[in-house]
């Protein structure tokens, strides 16, 4: 029997039992647009996260106040202990290193923004003129902050595109007045649209002068710092200058938390790449439960081809040829199954991609194939036994239907 009949006997086996045959492809399929599924949207996280640590900006480093262990807390919260604050004197001191170019502190509030009869609440950022090129964001109308000394409380404020469209619809807003809480602000420039960006949508926020925001919320100290080293060379001197100023500014004390941006962004791509990896793998344990229904149908299929099974002995086919013809049987299925559950998970991203369009779901190469390659593995590893079994039949009982 060559390589073709044992296929064409193999299909005519398949398509004599297509209720059969379908279910052990649908359960193949299910398990294949599974893992291609899973592994998108983890992949499709970790893209979205890169991207959005890129668009904070280049060569930067953070400062954050407290101090973070291995464990993802700081030691001080678990006695109720509040992290020391980061000053503006604190972040003025940082420009000392000759590896930093410039510095951005930034502190964060919420407010409500009115304009006559118009109010909404507002995320407040007060910040400094260096955040525009630092966070590499854009205007579309106006200027942003001021230059000058980072103490300075001027009323002046930007506002994100969505705000200013909503408090004055087309007219320019740049000059106009607007209250924000208890204080008044006088705009001088629109932010362009841009979305969103690390969690909060720039076109919904209102940017202040820093020391204007700590009047305001009536605070002092800062949410962080964004630190540009002057080039990509410099980022590890800047960061461990902001280190080493900054301890000798709090009294000896290791109370702040100073990372890079690659190492912010390498830990997150690990986190996601594993979870990626576990999310397939769970998936993949369909496809076992795919393989283990293969195994069942074909061993009551060999039951139920006894007297066929014996025909062929009866006829000289050898125990070996007995197998392939079932191992053809499985590798038949699992390539439909894998190739259809291939197309279910592609249409299932679309539609993921459709519903979350800022999501950038996609299904890495190497999942695609792990999922073909485990789904053609399982299904003729569990093959084995139903072959083993067919083959091993006496013809003579075979033919006599027992």
């Amino acid at each position: 029997m060559k390589y073709i009949d044992v296929v064409q006997f193999a299909a005519t086996s398949l398509l004599g039992s297509r209720a059969r045959t379908g279910l052990m492809i649908l359960a193949m399929s299910i398990g294949v647009a599974a893992v291609v599924v899973l592994t998108a949207l983890g992949e499709g996280a970790r893209i979205y996260v890169v991207n959005q640590f890129s668009s904070l900006g280049t060569n930067l480093v953070l400062v954050f106040p407290g101090r973070t262990e291995t464990a993802g807390v700081n030691p001080g919260m678990l006695l109720g202990q509040i992290p020391r604050e980061i000053s503006l004197d604190d972040a003025q001191a940082l420009l000392k290193s000759r590896a930093i170019a410039r510095i951005t502190p930034m502190t964060i509030g919420s407010s409500q923004i009115s304009k006559e009869a118009k109010n909404r609440d507002v995320v407040v950022l007060g910040s400094t003129a260096n955040l525009l090129e630092v966070r590499h964001m854009s205007l579309e109308q106006g200027q942003f902050l001021p230059e000058g000394d980072m103490h300075s409380n001027l009323p002046v404020c930007v506002l994100g595109s969505k705000i200013n469209h909503e408090l004055f619809g087309r007219k320019s807003a740049v000059g106009a007045w607007v209250r924000l809480g208890d204080r008044r602000f006088r705009v001088i420039g629109i932010l362009a649209t841009q979305g969103e960006s690390m969690g909060f949508n720039t076109d919904e926020i209102v940017i202040v002068p820093v020391a204007s925001a700590h009047m305001l919320f009536n605070t002092s100290g800062l949410f962080r710092i964004l630190i540009e080293a002057k080039n990509r060379e410099a980022i590890e001197p800047a960061r461990k200058d902001a280190e080493s100023i900054l301890f000798a500014r709090h009294n000896g004390e290791k109370d702040v938390t100073v990372v890079t941006q690659d190492a912010v962004l390498a830990t997150f791509d690990r986190i996601l790449r594993a979870l990626t990896l576990a999310v397939g793998g769970i998936a993949a344990i369909s496809l076992a439960v795919a393989g283990i229904l293969i195994m069942n149908v074909m061993l009551i299929a060999v039951s139920q081809r006894v007297q066929e099974i014996g025909l062929l002995k009866a006829l000289g086919a050898p125990a070996v040829k007995i197998r392939s013809l079932f191992f053809a049987e499985a590798v038949i299925l699992s390539a439909i199954g894998s190739f259809a559950g291939l197309l279910l998970g592609e249409a299932g991203v679309l539609v993921i991609a459709k519903i979350y369009p800022a999501l950038p779901v996609t299904a890495p190469w190497w999942a695609v194939l792990a999922a073909i390659g485990t789904s053609l593995v399982t299904g003729i590893s569990f093959s084995v036994w139903p072959a083993r079994r067919a083959a091993q039949l006496d013809p003579v009982t075979a033919l006599a239907g027992r």
